[in-house]
């Protein structure tokens, strides 16, 4: 990788350095933002790093990171921070970690995450969540976003046409963005670790019923239940409910065995144009 390319690979990106007990360095890169600051799934994948690392010290023998509920108290910087954990409890199928963003002495992330560990070959005992039906990837609408949305430029992201109207002006009745996505960043393709990105990276599903481009996320909880077998991921996103300037909206996330490898739900603000 070049040295105009560092910190685009997520692997890169997201990585923890030991800074002495239960304190990690994390260079956040530009790579993953969105207006100049770090998306909320790259953020748990921050986070997910720093917890795999510190229950690990404490004899921890858990690969995954299957569930993290993350609290964005303040927007971080690109750059320097620091990753501070508090280790729970180790068992012998679940651990918890309590992990925080430090930057400028502030806490700008916190996160409680859950670890276990998920085998490729187990088999889904009961599924309710059935994988979207698409367009062919020639038929969607590549996402290239704007110069202000960097994670464009390490996801491609390719929107069916029943719901990417938006794009022209046509607004709808249904906050729904669905379509196909894949890792672009040069090193990896989805896995247990990395789909907590993709948790968070579609538009957001306002969009379609013609909000601002202001989303930001309060809260984020992403649930890896399957490791992917794909480069591709089938993603739907929809919103349950908007009322006093939130959205409460859903992420599901399919492999190409039409499995649900993750899922999350978040509270985002939001804002509409008046006479929307």
């Amino acid at each position: 990788m070049t040295t105009t390319e560092s910190g685009r690979a997520l692997r890169e990106a997201a990585a923890v350095e030991p800074l002495g007990p239960g304190r990690y360095g994390v260079n956040l890169s530009q790579y993953y933002t969105v207006v100049g600051h770090p998306n909320g799934g790259y953020l748990q994948c921050v986070m997910a790093s720093g917890a795999l690392a510190a229950a690990s010290e404490e004899g921890a023998h858990h690969l995954h990171a299957t569930s993290i509920t993350t609290n964005y108290v303040g927007a971080p910087d690109v750059g320097p921070a620091e990753v501070h954990t508090e280790v729970r409890r180790v068992g012998r199928g679940v651990s918890f970690v309590h992990v925080t963003l430090v930057q400028g002495g502030q806490i700008s992330t916190e996160s409680l995450v859950t670890l276990g560990t998920m085998h490729e070959d187990s088999a889904s005992r009961y599924m309710d969540a059935v994988a979207p039906e698409l367009a062919p990837l020639d038929e969607c609408r590549q996402s290239t976003g704007s110069d202000e949305i960097n994670i464009m430029r390490v996801v491609d992201s390719r929107l069916d046409p029943s719901c990417s109207g938006w794009w022209n002006g046509e607004l709808s009745e249904r906050g729904e963005v669905k379509g196909w996505m894949r890792l672009n960043d040069g090193d990896a393709v989805w896995n247990a670790w990395n789909v907590l990105f993709a948790s968070d990276a579609m538009p957001p599903a306002t969009f379609p019923l013609g909000s601002s481009g202001w989303v930001p996320t309060l809260q984020l909880t992403s649930y890896v239940r399957r490791i992917p077998t794909s480069e591709w991921l089938r993603a739907r996103q929809w919103c349950v409910v908007i009322a006093d300037g939130l959205v409460d909206e859903r992420c599901e996330l399919f492999d190409d065995r039409g499995e649900l490898v993750a899922s999350s739900s978040q509270l985002a603000m939001v804002r509409f144009p008046t006479g929307h």
